[in-house]
C-alpha cells in the first residue's frame, strides 16, 4: 500500500487550497476534528429502506474544496448522475469508533463506505462486477487515498457483497435517497439538486459570455458520458467543456475574466452546492483569491 500522507504533510501540500478534508494519521481515511456524535434517524417517505440510520440526519453536510494527496489533485462535487466502475476494498476493522469526515462514527456492522469526491453523506448502489450482488451504503467518509481504489466499504457492507479483499465494482448515487440524507441534514423539505430559478440579474451575471485566463472545474471522471452529462447541466453557468487529460475527463467552464469567475463561483456553491477549483493561465489558484 502507498505511504499515507501524515496531517502536517497534507497542509504543506494544501497551500493553494481553500479546503481540505484532512486525513487521520496512519489511516488513510478523512477527519475534520468534529466530535463522535450518533445518527438520529429521521422519518421519510422517500425509500423504505431496512437501515433507519442510512436516511438519517448527519452532523453536517459536507462537500469539500478541491485538496492534494501526495500530489493527486481531488475535486469534491455534488454529483447525482454518478456512476463509474472501479475498485473497492474493505476499511480496516480496527477504526471502529474512530470519527468520519463529516462528525459521524465509523461502525463496522453499518452499511457504510468512504469516496475521495462524492458528498458526505450521500447514498450509493454499490455492485460486486464479479457476482452481481449489491449493497446500498451511506458514504460518510473520505479516502481511500489509494488512487486504484475509488471506494472502501465497511466489512458488513463488504460482506454483504461476497467481497473479500478488493473487487471491481459499480458504484451508482442514488439521487432521490439521497437527496432526502441532504435534506434531512440540512433541515429543510424542498431543496434539489438543480439550479435555482434565476432571477434575470442573476441569469445576466452568470451566464454572459466573457474571455480570459480563468477556468473552473467541476469534476473529473472516468467515464467519459458522466462527464459529458455534466458538462451539459452545467453549459447555463458558462462555457462549459469537458478536457480529457489522461484517464480523466474534466468538466470545466472556461473563458472568463476574474469578475466572470468569481460570480460563476458563488452561484455554483449556492445553486448546485457544489465546491469548484479554480484555474489561472492552467496553473490551480486558491477559488477565494479573486
Amino acid at each position: 500500500m502507498k505511504k499515507l500522507v501524515s496531517l502536517a504533510a497534507l497542509t504543506a501540500i494544501l497551500s493553494g487550497c481553500a479546503d481540505l478534508s484532512t486525513t487521520s494519521r496512519g489511516t488513510g481515511y478523512g477527519t475534520d476534528g468534529f466530535g463522535e456524535e450518533p445518527l438520529v434517524a429521521t422519518t421519510t417517505t422517500t425509500e423504505s429502506l431496512n437501515d433507519a440510520y442510512l436516511l438519517a440526519a448527519a452532523p453536517k453536510y459536507y462537500v469539500g474544496s478541491a485538496y492534494k494527496v501526495e500530489e493527486v489533485q481531488y475535486i469534491p462535487v455534488e454529483d447525482m448522475t454518478y456512476n463509474q466502475t472501479g475498485v473497492a476494498g474493505i476499511i480496516p476493522a480496527e477504526l471502529n469508533g474512530t470519527k468520519t469526515s463529516n462528525g459521524e462514527v465509523f461502525d463496522i456492522n453499518q452499511m457504510v463506505a468512504t469516496s475521495k469526491t462524492l458528498p458526505l453523506p450521500t447514498i450509493a448502489r454499490v455492485t460486486n462486477l464479479d457476482n452481481g450482488q449489491s449493497v446500498v451504503v451511506r458514504v460518510n467518509n473520505r479516502g481511500p487515498f489509494v488512487n486504484t481504489r475509488l471506494m472502501d466499504l465497511s466489512p458488513a457492507a463488504a460482506q454483504k457483497i461476497g467481497l473479500n479483499g478488493q473487487a471491481k465494482v459499480q458504484i451508482q448515487v442514488m439521487p432521490e435517497q439521497s437527496t432526502a440524507v441532504k435534506n434531512a441534514t440540512l433541515g429543510t423539505t424542498q431543496q434539489t439538486t438543480q439550479p435555482a430559478v434565476a432571477t434575470p440579474a442573476e441569469t445576466t451575471t452568470v451566464a454572459a459570455p466573457a474571455t480570459g485566463p480563468y477556468s473552473i472545474q467541476l469534476a473529473a471522471f472516468y467515464a467519459q458520458d458522466s462527464a459529458d452529462a455534466l458538462a451539459n447541466r452545467m453549459k447555463t453557468y458558462g462555457e462549459a467543456v469537458v478536457v480529457n487529460e489522461g484517464d480523466l475527463y474534466k468538466v470545466r467552464i472556461i473563458n472568463m475574466d476574474a469578475a466572470k469567475a468569481r460570480s460563476v463561483i458563488d452561484a455554483l456553491r449556492t445553486n448546485e452546492g457544489m465546491a469548484p477549483g479554480l484555474l489561472k493561465d492552467g496553473r490551480w489558484v486558491n477559488a477565494d483569491s479573486i
